[in-house]
């Protein structure tokens, strides 16, 4: 069966990177398109970016374009969502998810899930 881990999340302070990743287990990453969610407490969880299966599409929720980016590597069966200029509002726990279609950041849309892993942004 099919299971996605998400490491890499910690505390940072407002301006430090961190780089995320999410590791499939029981199936291949390339043959999904994928997506990075967030949820911070009493907040709904929302679509912070996605790459198509091929790679060709990749899509960024406005408040993180120019800061984060996401990519993948087939041979290691991971995507990461390398996160830049971090701000204390980036704090949330992060998801990454798999889709067997087309490119959105509809949570509702993704099938998998991992179990996420937190970053917190605080000086």
């Amino acid at each position: 069966q099919l299971q996605l881990a998400e490491s890499g999340g910690g505390l940072v302070q407002p301006g430090g990177s961190l780089r995320l990743s999410c590791t499939a287990s029981g199936g291949t990453l390339e043959n999904y398109a994928v997506g990075w969610f967030r949820q911070a407490p009493g907040k709904e969880r929302e679509g912070v970016s996605c790459i198509s299966i091929s790679d060709d599409f990749i899509d960024y929720e406005d408040s993180v374009k120019g800061r984060f980016t996401i990519s993948r590597d087939n041979a290691k069966n991971t995507v990461y969502l390398q996160m830049n200029s971090l701000k204390p509002e980036d704090t949330a726990g992060y998801y990454c998810a798999l889709r067997d279609g087309s490119l959105t950041r509809n949570a509702l849309e993704y099938h998998y899930w991992g179990q996420g892993t937190q970053v917190t942004v605080s000086s």
